[in-house]
């Protein structure tokens, strides 16, 4: 069992560094497990095969992100009644979780497999690429019972209080990905094929691996029986009732990247191929304001909880302090050397070129995403999680995908106006959450007025 942190004492600042640095390591690894298909693709294959891995691995990414949030129910009930001191309740909320998500991985796959072909013309998919996309969606919906149960692990791992092996099975994945790329795309020249099947072998190995994890440990926090693999209603719908807000949240999120893609696919396979790898980038250089998004909201959260808000309140000036910091490092390399962080997914000039002009609005977000992320994880921490849903889909569905669409349709329209799109809904969020702040400033003072006047 891995030791927990308190986060309660000592100076602020140190604290929460220490707290977030193993936080970014386990992100960095999950950005390099999804990057490397996208890196061996660009250096190995076709423009086609890298348009059919973006657009593929951005549907993907978009599942995999309902499915997270869907089992952070499983993670949040298994905690709680371990924390209760109920491990026999624990165990059959992971029984019936695993029922639930059996269910779904079934639905998942054969839902992939049949409509691969209407879902890349969805995405508009270019006609160079279709084929390849279709491949990567039907091999990936034929792993989805790998991808759920190697998800739902890491939720149950999470549940128990186990950051460490959720953290050894991405080492894993990582290395057997990393090495089923190199074989099928670059020895047996399978393209957007090849990357598909390295991903499903790589999370198959990650879940033989957590399960021979589970068998050896001769303790564990839960009881768990084979009576307790059924479809019990009472934790199913508890479970769902927890994930369901946040697998909502992520899939309309998803959703908005997804038409961001759909509207840059009719651009041609190049700029399709220069904005998946942008989004590749992003994800590396998106790292710290990540890692404190997440860190913020456990510092916030055992702050509050102990009492003492001036401590969670001064925790956020310095994570958006030191992540802005980080910020402006990312926003210079993204914007002068964008090229240089391209070519290590591509080869092709014209991909290179086109990824660059993507990433330098994403520069401008760099400055940005420091604030807005360490606030969501401010309010998350003080379970204000419908405002943090709110202003997410009021970011995504009334600024990114309409300014992205309405730039697309002006005449030579470039990647970097459509990529504007991304820092233009940050800055609404911004103000949304500095609007919260002050807002609970205000209900916070006048609760102390009226309990001083008492």
């Amino acid at each position: 069992m891995a030791k927990t942190q308190n986060l309660t004492e000592g100076k602020i600042l140190n604290t929460l560094i220490r707290f977030a640095i193993p936080v970014f390591f386990t992100l960095f690894l999950q950005a390099l497990y999804g990057g490397v298909d996208l890196l061996v693709v660009g250096q190995f294959a076709d423009t086609s095969d890298v348009s059919g891995v973006a657009t593929g691995s951005m549907l993907l990414s978009t599942v995999t992100m309902i499915i997270t949030g869907l089992s952070m129910g499983i993670t949040i009930l298994v905690g709680e009644r371990i924390g209760k001191g109920e491990p026999e309740e624990a165990g059959r909320a992971i029984g019936g979780g695993i029922c639930m998500f059996a269910v779904f991985a079934v639905l998942l796959s054969v839902f992939m497999l049949a409509c691969a072909p209407l879902l890349a013309k969805a995405l508009h998919a270019p006609d160079e690429a279709f084929a390849q996309t279709v491949h990567y969606i039907r091999i990936c919906g034929g792993g989805a019972l790998f991808i759920v149960a190697y998800n739902v692990l890491g939720a149950t791992f999470r549940g128990i209080g186990d950051s460490r092996t959720p953290l050894i099975t991405v080492i894993i994945a990582c290395v057997v990905n990393i090495a089923g790329d190199l074989f099928l795309v670059a020895v047996c020249k399978m393209g957007a094929a090849g990357a598909a099947l390295a991903t499903v072998l790589a999370q198959a190995v990650s879940v033989v691996v957590s399960f021979v994890i589970i068998r050896r440990r001769k303790r564990l926090p839960f009881a768990f029986h084979r009576d307790f693999l059924r479809f019990d209603k009472k934790m199913i719908g508890m479970e769902l009732k927890l994930g369901t807000p946040v697998a909502l949240q992520e899939l309309l999120v998803g959703i908005s990247f997804l038409v961001i893609q759909t509207i840059v696919n009719g651009f041609g396979v190049v700029a399709s191929a220069g904005v998946g790898i942008g989004e590749k980038v992003c994800a590396f250089i998106m790292l710290v304001p990540s890692a404190y998004m997440q860190s913020m909201s456990a510092f916030v959260a055992q702050n509050m909880g102990a009492g003492n808000p001036h401590r969670a309140k001064r925790a956020l000036g310095y994570g958006i302090a030191t992540a802005f910091a980080a910020g402006v490092v990312m926003c210079v390399l993204a914007f002068f050397h964008g090229d240089l962080l391209s070519a290590i997914f591509s080869r092709d000039a014209e991909v290179i070129a086109a990824s660059h002009s993507y990433l330098k609005a994403y520069a401008i977000d760099c400055l940005l995403t420091p604030i807005l992320f360490c606030f969501t994880g401010y309010y998350n921490g003080r379970e204000k999680r419908v405002f943090v849903m709110l202003q997410g889909l009021i970011g995504a569905f009334l600024v990114r995908i309409p300014v992205a669409y309405l730039v697309s349709r002006q005449a030579g329209a470039t990647l970097f106006q459509i990529g504007l799109a991304t820092p233009a809904s940050s800055t609404v969020q911004i103000i949304l959450c500095l609007g919260m702040f002050v807002l609970m400033e205000r209900k916070e003072r006048r609760a102390a007025e009226s309990s001083a006047k008492r």
